[in-house]
């Protein structure tokens, strides 16, 4: 009951402790100071523990330093929603307009997304920049993203965030090109024109029609490749899970893959796929995804779309958790929420619960009592990551075809293909032909039999 809220919460800004990154050695301040910009974090308590509230602006916390920021203040309130106006109430913004001075922060940093009118008003009242966590993060995406698809992923994001909230400054609103103000511009300079904010939005507009056209061409390449790899029956299996989780680290302890692996969020973007193979030799795929975040920006979802599509096409999704946060419940179900969002809740799920040798034996023991699927791993040391390949082998689609076949000496590809995709029993050399022993999938069954002849007839 909204009744029920603690007075006393309601009327304060609740200081958490540990959010501030202020510098031990001073020589170093003025550099820091120079080159980060100094923020003050503040988020609004409407469900929930009070645990549940600094969990999260911890989280905004290692988002805001993944950023390249200096927290130094963090603070949130207990409300029964967001102030439609101000996010926090004019009181409480004049409060953290005083907090603000005092730290000497140049930078606000809001714990959710706020309408374009809450960025103006409370901006107006604090007298530095405010930004909200959907811009905070595209903002890391901006700085992590390296390849030519996503760079174009998150350029269309930002812009999809930034065109409802395009504002002009001044006259900028008003200036046109037109009647009176055309100044002589003569025939096609006369009427209303348009004003200077109109031609920002119509040139947004153009360019995330362009980007789009882009992005689409990049999704049918993928496509094609994804086909490629489907007509030769090989699986895939596609790690997902919460940034910073180790799914990095997952995949290179399994492919020794070499993808870059650092302690900060959303530290790859790029997808990744290699080939691995199970203890008995089956060879499939691997791929990693970009990571997730509770709150994830629905910008986002819709410019990863056709990347976040390779889970969704899978045939077993390792879901990685940190053993070792303070709530993994909610990262899972943080994840779960976008996995729906994008149609692979279908797939196979196996929970990989990673940073076992950080992670507390009683949180550990409840994850897996909570989920029955689940493997306990540490990708840093390889514990665990034995029990996980036999996981993987048992999940991936079933050899149901049972060959024994004389294949000619010309389709030594097909002998390839039962070796890697299959399980080949054995291999007879003759004068005639190799007789192949092998469980296979459908496709190779199917091209066995066309080119091939039942060992029995021979």
């Amino acid at each position: 009951m909204t009744g029920d809220l603690d007075l006393e919460d309601r009327h304060a800004l609740r200081r958490v402790a540990g959010l501030s990154t202020e510098l031990q050695d001073v020589t170093e301040v003025e550099y820091r100071r120079l080159r980060l910009e100094r923020v003050v974090l503040v988020g609004v308590w409407t469900t929930g523990t009070v645990l549940d509230a600094e969990i999260s602006l911890m989280e905004l916390k290692a988002l805001a330093e993944t950023a390249g920021s200096e927290v130094l203040e963090g603070l949130i309130q207990r409300r029964q929603r967001p102030d439609p106006a101000t996010y926090i109430g004019s009181g409480k913004a004049q409060e953290l307009r005083d907090i603000v001075e005092a730290e000497g922060a140049d930078t606000v940093i809001c714990d959710g997304e706020l309408a374009p009118g809450q960025l103006r008003q409370l901006e107006e009242v604090v007298k530095v920049k405010v930004i909200d966590r959907t811009a905070l993060i595209l903002d890391i995406f901006a700085q992590h993203a390296k390849s030519r698809e996503g760079k174009a992923q998150v350029e269309l994001a930002q812009l999809s965030y930034l065109l409802p909230r395009l504002r002009g400054w001044g006259g900028n609103l008003s200036r046109q090109v037109g009647g009176r103000a055309a100044g002589g511009v003569g025939i096609g300079g006369r009427g209303p024109g348009e004003t200077k904010i109109e031609l920002d939005r119509r040139r947004i507009r153009e360019r995330m029609a362009k980007l789009r056209r882009q992005l689409s061409g990049m999704s049918t390449s993928r496509d094609t490749k994804r086909s490629k790899r489907r007509s030769h029956g090989v699986p895939s299996v596609t790690i997902a899970g919460y940034t910073n989780a180790g799914k990095s680290s997952l995949l290179n302890r399994l492919t020794g893959a070499g993808v870059l692996v650092e302690d900060s969020l959303f530290a790859t973007l790029d997808p990744t796929v290699r080939r691995a193979r199970t203890p008995e030799g089956r060879m499939f795929t691997i791929a990693d995804t970009v990571g997730f975040v509770r709150h994830l920006p629905h910008q986002l979802v819709e410019a990863f779309r056709s990347t976040l599509e390779e889970v969704a096409d899978s045939d077993l999704i390792l879901h990685v958790v940190d053993g070792s946060h303070p709530d993994p419940e909610s990262q899972l179900a943080a994840v779960r929420e976008v996995l729906a969002d994008i149609d692979a809740t279908g797939v196979p799920e196996i929970v990989v619960i990673n940073k076992a040798d950080a992670a507390d034996p009683v949180t550990l023991a409840q994850l897996t009592a909570r989920e029955r699927h689940s493997v306990v791993v540490s990708a840093r040391t390889g514990a665990g990551v034995a029990e996980l390949m036999a996981i993987i082998e048992r999940e991936l689609p079933v050899l149901d075809h049972e060959v024994r076949m004389l294949v000619p000496y010309g389709r030594g590809d097909l002998i390839s293909r039962a070796h890697e995709e299959g399980e080949v029993l054995s291999v007879e050399h003759t004068e005639d032909g190799t007789i192949l022993h092998a469980r296979v999938l459908a496709d190779l069954n199917h091209e066995l039999e066309r080119v091939s002849k039942p060992v029995e007839t021979v």
